[in-house]
C-alpha cells in the first residue's frame, strides 16, 4: 500500500468520521475494467464511520434480479456478497502516518466474514473519500478496486 497524498492538512482520523454515499466502484485488472457480477459496476452503497471507532458498510447491486446467489469464498482482502447484497459492521482504527484504516468485522451478512480484519488505504479530500484496495474479482482475477464516496453527513 502506498501513502496517499494529503490535500487537507487535517489527519485522516479527524476527516474520516461521517456518512458517505458511493459515487463509483471500479475494478481494474491488467489495466482494463473488470466486471463484477456480484454487485455490478454501479452499486448503491452507504458507509458510516463514527468518532468512537465504529463503522458500518452496506452495498447493493442496483438490479438484484440478475445477481448471483453468493459471492466467492476466500476473496483476498474482501467480503462476500449474497444475492447482490453485502453488509458488515465493526470497529476501525486509523494510522494517520500511512493513511491505512484497519477494520475488524464484528458482524456481516456472510457468516464467513465475521472476525475478518481488512485494511484499506483511504484519502479524504474535502467531501470526497477515496478507498483503494487489492482484492480478487468474482472469478478470482486479482484486481485493484477504487471506491469514490461523497460525504452526505
Amino acid at each position: 500500500m502506498t501513502v496517499p497524498d494529503r490535500a487537507d492538512d487535517a489527519p485522516l482520523s479527524t476527516t474520516l468520521p461521517g456518512t458517505w454515499r458511493l459515487l463509483s466502484r471500479i475494478d481494474i485488472a491488467g489495466g482494463q475494467p473488470h466486471a463484477d457480477p456480484a454487485l455490478g459496476s454501479d452499486p448503491i452503497a452507504l458507509l458510516i464511520y463514527d468518532r468512537a471507532g465504529n463503522f458500518s458498510a452496506q452495498f447493493m447491486k442496483r438490479d438484484r434480479s440478475t445477481a448471483p446467489v453468493d459471492g466467492p469464498i476466500g476473496a483476498s482482502n474482501n467480503t462476500q456478497a449474497q444475492g447482490g447484497y453485502d453488509a458488515y459492521f465493526g470497529t476501525y482504527a486509523v494510522d494517520d502516518a500511512t493513511g491505512v484504516v484497519t477494520q475488524r468485522l464484528l458482524g456481516a451478512i456472510s457468516n464467513g466474514n465475521v472476525g475478518l480484519v481488512l485494511s484499506r488505504v483511504m484519502t479524504v479530500r474535502g467531501d470526497s473519500l477515496i478507498i483503494e484496495l487489492q482484492t480478487n474479482a468474482w472469478d478470482g482475477t486479482p484486481v485493484t478496486r477504487t471506491l469514490t464516496w461523497q460525504r452526505v453527513g
